[in-house]
């Protein structure tokens, strides 16, 4: 596996312990839907959170952040309303962004919350 997919994957993994510590209940990781992929579905206090991760070992070269354009949006918009409509979900939704910095453990984390949106 190329380096950069290895601290993708621990970038995953620190964000969704992450989310367990501050209280989210996990539903899926990696969830695919066609050529579509959420990076983590959680679920807190009724509301379903799709959460795109971005992992960088530093942000020298541009802000992590930036790499969600309005194409990767639309992209994972289309998702999780794949996501709600498959598991027959009617309640309250957003996506979030967390980034995560660092070459290895322990990790810098920033959860950038989204809005309840429709899908």
């Amino acid at each position: 596996m190329a380096q950069h997919n290895i601290l993708g994957t621990l970038g995953e993994k620190a964000a969704c312990r992450y989310l367990a510590q501050k209280g989210y209940t996990l539903l899926d990781r990696n969830w695919r839907h066609e050529h579509l992929e959420l990076d983590i579905v959680a679920e807190f206090y009724g509301e379903i959170i799709f959460v795109e991760v971005k992992t960088r070992s530093d942000e020298h070269f541009a802000p992590a952040l930036s790499s969600i354009d309005d194409a990767k949006m639309e992209n994972i918009r289309k998702a999780a309303g794949a996501y709600l409509r498959k598991h027959g979900l009617d309640q309250p939704a957003r996506i979030d962004a967390i980034v995560v910095i660092g070459s290895e453990p322990p990790f810098e984390i920033r959860h950038y919350k989204g809005t309840t949106s429709d899908f």
